[in-house]
């Protein structure tokens, strides 16, 4: 009987560790998608999480982080239609967490400018962030999942091994 977690067990965790790097760079790309370029973030612009997002660029910055990460897969023209639909679809169910973070920011700087610190204001204002970080987080997954199914086993491979390579250099210098 060949079961993956005990025929070989370093397949199991490279292909975890792959998973994980995936979803690590998928979420990047994802997030950065929904408003980092889309609001300008270069030459001294504001950027991520600075302002009400262009949906057109938005998407057009979405289709262009897509188009980089499928030339690292060879991914085909069907996957590459079908990871542009989820990251434009990411981006815009994110646009409104990300105004929402915003804001809090906004709240929390206010309680801490205060004369008085309001601890149980603060403290609502940090159960929020963890809903809204959990929401992000749990809309984040479901894009991972999705884009990991359009690409090949192969492919995914690919980016794993990409992504251990990548890790090695972060943690050894």
């Amino acid at each position: 009987m060949s079961d993956i977690t005990t025929s070989n067990p370093f397949n199991f965790r490279r292909g975890g560790i792959g998973l994980l790097a995936f979803a690590l760079m998928a979420g990047g790309a994802l997030v950065y998608a929904a408003g980092s370029h889309a609001h300008g973030a270069m030459g001294g612009q504001r950027g991520f999480m600075s302002g009400p997002l262009d949906p057109a660029a938005m998407d057009k910055h979405a289709e262009r982080m897509v188009e980089h990460f499928a030339k690292r897969v060879n991914a085909t023209p069907e996957q590459r239609e079908k990871l542009t639909a989820i990251a434009k679809g990411v981006a815009r169910d994110l646009a409104p967490l990300r105004e929402k973070a915003r804001n809090a920011r906004r709240s929390g700087v206010e309680l801490l400018k205060s004369p008085t610190i309001d601890r149980t204001a603060l403290e609502k204002l940090r159960v929020e962030q963890l809903q809204l970080a959990d929401a992000t987080t749990r809309r984040m997954t479901q894009a991972l999942a999705d884009a990991a199914e359009v690409l090949t086993p192969e492919q995914r491979a690919k980016l794993a091994e990409r992504f251990e390579k990548r890790m090695g250099r972060r943690q050894h210098g």
